[in-house]
């Protein structure tokens, strides 16, 4: 969440900030400074009188040691009032700085000055583009029907299973998945991530220690027996490995990478656009989670950019970088370079990662810190990215690599898989 005293501080420059969002929060920030104003009256006040309250107990010891016992029992009743104020005082100030949380929460992070005005994905800026288009075969199928010609994936064995949005895959198609998870963590470690194993559910806590709640609560499935959130990307158990840690100077750069499924709802998803492995409510996904210092989070942007275009150059898929707009920008993020990898059969760009720096906006929700060169606390900045996810990967893969007799591996991970064509 922003600071607050950045909102204390510089109300215009946020307000300013936050209209790249296409947002008039000038009432939710006025709210946030009433609020907080209140809380620190309370607070000075019940300050105020402990101060007055352990003063008053000094004074009545003293004069019961006097022998001025009516003295002493006259103070006492000022006490005993003092008490019952200051228990009020208590339950408002806890209230106050509650509602002050919660206002907190609702408020998106501020856009670097990069990220170009926009109230749309239309609106995204094209920064990179590489790799050709390939030229396919007269009757190129789409991913589901290759799918299904070749029997990899069983899109309704797993609606039988569980529902829509839950494939199943199957002998070739298992072992590719397996193949391009490997790859992915091999490409992650060699390049100075270390690899994690997470959790694949995490508490209410880390859902908001990341920013999933309660922006995207909806998006979530949540055990409510244990409550207990399935993930929706290993960002959020890898990130909050740091809630409620303070780091030294030194700790920089720590860079984590790990594989999960993940798990989201996709609440009003629908049309021809969803089909196959373009929107799924379970799917596999490589991460890569960067915590830097504030000084060089975005050249660590920069890197983690730079290291997912040699995943696809090496995958020999044509993509793209879009450097999303402010309508477009996620809840949590300060700037965003969504890769997209081209579906020739589909004809169209299917999002494959999106790499973020959160700047101070996680660290601050996670109370994760680092100690500067004077020793003083400072927040740390949180970067992300997808490395990559794999349903639109594999989809462009299948279409992308088809013949007319199968479908090509890609040199790079035929060692992963055993195989170089599914026919």
């Amino acid at each position: 969440m922003l600071q607050l005293q950045v909102i204390r501080e510089d109300k215009e420059n946020v307000l300013k900030a936050l209209k790249k969002r296409n947002i008039d929060a000038e009432s939710m920030l006025n709210g946030v400074l009433l609020l907080d104003e209140k809380r620190r009256a309370t607070q000075t006040r019940l300050d105020s009188i402990l101060a007055e309250s352990n003063k008053l107990s000094k004074e009545i010891g003293m004069l019961y040691k006097s022998g001025k016992a009516q003295e002493a029992n006259t103070l006492k009743e000022k006490t005993a009032d003092l008490k019952e104020e200051s228990k009020q005082l208590g339950e408002e100030l806890t209230n106050t700085a509650e509602e002050l949380q919660s206002l907190l929460y609702q408020i998106p992070n501020i856009p670097n000055k990069l990220v170009p005005a926009g109230s749309s994905e239309e609106d995204n800026e094209e920064v990179f583009r590489e790799g050709d288009i390939p030229k396919l075969v007269d009757g190129a199928l789409p991913h589901w029907e290759l799918a299904k010609k070749y029997d990899i994936i069983d899109f309704e064995l797993g609606v039988k299973i569980a529902g829509a949005g839950f494939p199943v895959y199957k002998g070739k198609g298992a072992r590719l998945q397996r193949a391009l998870i490997s790859y992915f963590l091999d490409k992650n470690t060699d390049a100075g991530y270390t690899e994690m194993q997470v959790p694949h559910v995490v508490n209410e806590a880390s859902g908001y220690g990341t920013g999933q709640l309660p922006d995207k609560e909806g998006q979530m499935y949540h055990i409510t027996a244990d409550d207990l959130y399935l993930i929706p990307t290993a960002e959020v158990p890898v990130t909050n490995i740091f809630r409620d840690t303070i780091l030294q100077d030194s700790d920089f750069p720590i860079k984590y990478t790990g594989y999960t499924p993940c798990f989201r709802r996709e609440a009003g998803s629908y049309g021809a656009h969803v089909r196959g492995l373009n929107r799924l409510h379970q799917f596999d996904k490589v991460e890569i989670v960067h915590v830097e210092h504030p000084n060089k989070s975005y050249e660590a942007l920069d890197g983690m950019v730079e290291h997912v275009k040699t995943i696809l150059r090496e995958l020999k898929l044509p993509y793209r970088i879009l450097r999303l707009c402010g309508g477009d920008l996620g809840f949590t993020s300060a700037l965003t370079y969504d890769f997209e990898v081209f579906s020739t059969a589909q004809d169209r760009w299917l999002e494959i990662s999106s790499v973020s720096n959160f700047e101070t906006y996680q660290a601050n929700r996670l109370k994760l810190r680092y100690k500067d060169e004077n020793g003083k606390s400072q927040l740390a900045h949180t970067l992300n990215g997808s490395s990559l996810a794999l349903p639109r990967v594999l989809a462009g893969i299948l279409e992308n690599y088809q013949t007319e007799d199968g479908i090509q591996i890609p040199e790079v991970l035929v060692p992963y898989c055993g195989f170089d064509k599914i026919d």
